[in-house]
């Protein structure tokens, strides 16, 4: 059975999938999911446990164990949304380097893939909304009737995490940004459960040279047409 009024967007880290899907909820007036912050949000809870990272089952017996909620942003600070772990606001502990270092060896694992994706899927199932992540198009929400998978250079990709950092008032590097892009990519593309791949039937979308609201508008398009 098609889900009629779901939309997934796909596509590497820094395609502009968050911003771009964002956008696209908010004028369906649709709910927005990036599935991403899920996996941070269990990485952060294994760190805070000071569980091995390396051990895939007790990482996996943490991402089971744990409740996560999300909610509307409570601050326009441009946050996505507010992230509660175990009845615990971990919004902005979400971002934090020892976090984004290993949520990609996180996401790896299994069980926490698992896990992630029954709760994805029940959101879902709501209907009426947007799920940007890497692997909801092909794994989580197969039966999705709309599709998108954007892609970009990772230079182009580097330069939007660079300015994203610094717009922020952080310090970037922008060779480090892009080495830390393509090990990344490696690691989401080449793992054997979910990896990063777009679905036969979705829409690819090049979003280099072009403006989220381009991207937006194609999208849009799309829909309307199909």
């Amino acid at each position: 059975m098609k889900l009629s009024d779901a939309i997934t967007i796909d596509g590497p880290v820094a395609s502009g999938k968050t911003t771009v899907g964002k956008q696209v909820a908010e004028k369906l007036g649709y709910q927005f999911l990036d599935t991403g912050i899920m996996y941070r949000a269990v990485t952060l809870a294994v760190i805070e446990s000071q569980i091995d990272l390396h051990d895939e089952n007790a990482v996996s017996g943490k991402a089971e164990q744990i409740k996560i909620e999300i909610m509307p942003p409570a601050q326009n600070d441009g946050r996505q949304n507010d992230v509660f772990v175990d009845g615990q606001d971990v919004t902005t502990k979400l971002w934090e380097n020892n976090v984004r270092d290993a949520v990609s060896l996180v996401s790896t694992y299994k069980r926490v893939r698992q896990a992630l994706t029954e709760k994805q899927r029940q959101i879902g199932s709501q209907g009426k909304i947007v799920m940007v992540g890497r692997d909801i198009g092909t794994v989580v929400l197969p039966n999705a009737a709309y599709k998108f998978f954007l892609i970009a250079s990772v230079e182009e990709r580097a330069r939007r995490r660079f300015q994203e950092i610094q717009s922020s008032g952080k310090k970037a590097d922008l060779a480090e940004i892009q080495h830390a892009l393509e090990e990344r990519d490696k690691i989401d593309s080449s793992r054997k459960l979910a990896p990063l791949v777009a679905a036969q039937d979705a829409k690819i979308i090049e979003t280099d040279n072009k403006t989220v609201q381009q991207v937006v508008a194609e999208i849009l398009s799309a829909i309307q047409e199909k």
